[in-house]
């Protein structure tokens, strides 16, 4: 909740010691918050969505498709990155010698060192 606050995705009510007060209101908001977040868009594009939500419907208006999309290019090229990292370690864990150390290895693969040093 702080964090979303210090995002200025949420503004709770204060007490006069400074104590936030969330009431009823606060849970949608909240839940629609999480939902974005889960659905991997920055905060900054949040705070945008947000403010053009159509009062608690959950729609957003039709001037955001445009940066809707390009989050979902964004997350599209992530997945397929994410996929092929995916196949590449499951290859090279299927094959022991994959993880071979020696250069003139044909398996070697200097992307798996985890030091700078080169073996011998």
């Amino acid at each position: 909740m702080r964090y979303c606050e210090e995002q200025n995705l949420l503004a709770p009510a204060r007490t006069s010691s400074g104590q936030r007060r969330y009431d009823e209101s606060d849970i949608e908001p909240v839940g629609r918050i999480r939902r974005l977040l889960d659905a991997g868009l920055p905060t900054h594009v949040i705070a945008e969505i947000l403010a053009c939500a159509c009062r608690g419907s959950g729609d957003v208006e039709p001037c955001l498709d445009p940066l809707l999309r390009d989050q979902l290019a964004r997350l599209d090229a992530r997945l397929t990155q994410l996929a092929f990292h995916h196949e590449r370690l499951t290859e090279l864990t299927s094959r022991p010698a994959a993880f071979s150390t020696n250069p003139s290895d044909r398996n070697y693969d200097p992307g798996l060192q985890l030091s700078g040093r080169r073996s011998q």
